[in-house]
């Protein structure tokens, strides 16, 4: 293609734009000569700091975003999102009419294009060919002043942030600000005598076992009691042979709720630190509490200890632990994964309560079973303790298992309803015949909701497709999950009609530029009903459609990564998005919830703040194309 013809589409692009409308054809035509159209690929730079600007940039394709960078602690801030048929370079026309002071040291924002970029390069000699038409005046001082508006606001934003983490600063501390650098160490070959002397003498409760400088495992007090005292081995016995091998460990660098977060998903309150493969450190549960918030150790005493009595008070002190996450501005799904780790260990406290029961009884497991909850809980996504969801499976259908379980999820329904989960109104709980049994009768169950895809049996299988595997026996969950892997296989026609009820449910796209949401008909989205079913359920149905059936949906986009279903940046932005997501609904939600009022999931535009109303842009836009790949593959 020639550049006359080149010229010409461009035009044809960008005509009715108001920089070029007023203007007869080759005038316009003439413009566009002295334009330049620019490409720029995902993350690329369009416009950096220091570097003098020679124009604007009209986006004619694809999303940028203008950000400011701090150097002292590499924190980026999004200032604005700017979209197709936006200007980038506002700041540069300071220079142009030579207004602008002289200064020394020219400190700008940058701009970097979140998705491919096509822009129009608009030199300063084509403004000033403009610059006399009224028209032309009037739109770049209404853009002007409206961005302005926006990133005051943003800025504003940024402060309040700023000196929010200021106050509560401690979740976003380093590790290396909190751990010990005295680390007693032994070797595998020391004995177990030598290696208590030493923690008598260090007066400390862990002791790392080296060879040389590499890490082979740790032993703690509890250690000490329960694999040498309780089992009554010799003293002389080598340490290495009561180690716990492989310990988890941390680097320096990871934040505070990292650590937090660690000692709570996998149950350990010793962390060795490390940097360079190399032990540096350690930093134990009692450092990191101590530090900040007692109330998490309490709340873990709470739920460990609790009996009958006491299992109401749990949800509040878990409740105290939500609310210095989100007042710190912790990750939201590293929130969720703390708060739901310790929901799991108050559900499984009432499933202890309700097995010690029946045995006070005098009534003993006749075979092994596997617990099992689904909604809210099962996504991992649950910080506010709602209705019960949940299931039993069992390993065989004798009349003793039959009697045994039937008293066994009646009690648990009662104990957790006492811990504070209201009782389902659909009735899903164990505590009713059709939802507990036996590995076979829960075949059946699933193969009855395939056969039959009825409106009912679709919104069953929807629930219960949610589902995580909570206490139990591990060897029964994995042959409940291997039970229906050939049925699901087979379910092409059950995951077609899963796909068109999805159909009549998309996710919104909001494509109009920010400073247009206020003029649009629809004020509000619904996050809960809108965006995060049909994003569960798209997720559920491409899961189950690559063969992995439980977890969490985070488990499920990185399940589906590894598969190849979904490419790498495209889990990364779909867990961004997520997180944007439930950001927003969680914070409303517990908002409303400490105010007392009526709990809503529909989010006003009016009430988000410029950067929440453009990650929100960006984030449907995610969402609606894992939901357009369900569709695309059955062709809905």
């Amino acid at each position: 293609m020639d550049q006359k013809q080149c010229n010409k589409e461009i035009l044809e692009a960008v005509r009715f734009h108001p920089f070029f409308q007023g203007v007869d054809y080759n005038t316009a035509l003439s413009l566009i000569q002295d334009c330049e159209i620019r490409n720029y690929e995902k993350q690329e730079m369009m416009l950096k700091k220091d570097k003098p600007r020679e124009g604007l940039l009209l986006i004619m394709e694809g999303t940028s975003e203008v950000f400011v960078r701090n150097d002292h602690n590499e924190r980026e801030e999004v200032l604005e999102v700017v979209q197709k048929g936006e200007l980038i370079g506002f700041s540069s026309l300071a220079d142009f009419l030579g207004v602008a002071k002289p200064s020394k040291t020219e400190v700008m924002v940058e701009v970097r294009a979140v998705s491919s970029v096509k822009a129009l390069f608009i030199p300063f000699e084509v403004i000033t060919r403009r610059w006399d038409d009224p028209n032309v005046h009037d739109y770049l001082l209404t853009q002007v002043s409206i961005r302005l508006k926006d990133i005051y606001g943003s800025l504003a934003e940024q402060v309040k942030l700023a000196r929010d983490f200021g106050e509560n600063d401690a979740f976003m501390m380093r590790v290396q600000d909190l751990m010990s650098e005295s680390v007693v160490a032994v070797s595998p070959a020391t004995s177990v005598q030598e290696t208590a002397r030493k923690m008598h003498e260090k007066r400390t409760s862990s002791v790392l076992v080296t060879d040389g400088s590499v890490l082979k495992g740790i032993i703690t007090e509890r250690d000490m009691v329960s694999r040498v005292v309780a089992k009554g081995i010799p003293l002389s016995t080598e340490s290495q042979h009561i180690m716990t091998k492989n310990p988890h460990t941390i680097s320096k660098l990871a934040y505070y709720y990292d650590a937090i977060s660690l000692t709570l998903l996998k149950g350990v309150k010793h962390l060795p630190v490390m940097e360079d493969s190399k032990v540096i450190g350690i930093v134990t549960l009692s450092d990191l509490l101590r530090k900040k918030n007692a109330n998490v150790m309490k709340t873990i005493q709470k739920i460990e200890q609790a009996d009958e009595q006491t299992l109401p008070t749990v949800k509040n002190a878990i409740y105290e632990v939500l609310d210095t996450l989100l007042k710190d501005q912790v990750p939201i799904l590293k929130t969720l994964d703390i708060v739901t780790k310790l929901y799991d260990r108050l559900v499984i406290r009432a499933v202890e309560l309700s097995v010690a029961k029946l045995k006070g009884e005098g009534l003993d497991q006749p075979c092994s079973f596997a617990f099992y909850q689904m909604g809210s809980s099962g996504r991992g996504e649950q910080f506010m303790l709602t209705d019960q969801d949940h299931f039993l499976v069992y390993e065989t259908s004798s009349e003793s298992a039959v009697n045994y379980y039937t008293l066994l999820g009646k009690e648990i329904t009662a104990h957790m309803e006492a811990a504070g989960y209201a009782r389902c109104k659909g009735l899903m709980m164990c505590s009713e015949g059709k939802w507990r049994g036996s590995v076979t009768e829960w075949q059946e169950r699933l193969r009855k909701w395939m056969l039959h895809s009825t409106n009912d049996n679709l919104l069953l299988a929807q629930n219960f497709f949610s589902y995580r595997f909570i206490t139990g026996s591990l060897t029964l969950h994995e042959e409940f999950e291997a039970s229906f892997v050939d049925l699901l296989q087979r379910s092409k026609i059950f995951l077609f009609r899963l796909a068109q009820i999805e159909k009549d449910y998309q996710i919104p796209t909001l494509d109009q530029p920010i400073r247009s949401l206020f003029k649009l008909e629809r004020k509000s989205i619904d996050m809960k009903k809108e965006v995060l079913f049909p994003y569960h359920h798209s997720l559920q149905i491409l899961s189950i459609l690559n063969g992995k059936t439980s977890g969490t949906p985070i488990e499920k986009i990185e399940y589906l990564e590894g598969k190849g279903t979904l490419t790498h940046a495209f889990a990364h932005d779909l867990k961004e998005a997520v997180d944007q997501i439930l950001s927003l609904y969680v914070n409303q939600r517990w908002q409303q919830a400490k105010r007392g009022v009526e709990l809503k999931s529909t989010v006003g535009f009016t009430q988000l703040s410029t950067r929440e109303k453009e990650e929100l842009i960006l984030s449907l836009k995610t969402l609606k194309e894992l939901q357009s790949q369900v569709f695309a593959h059955f062709s809905v």
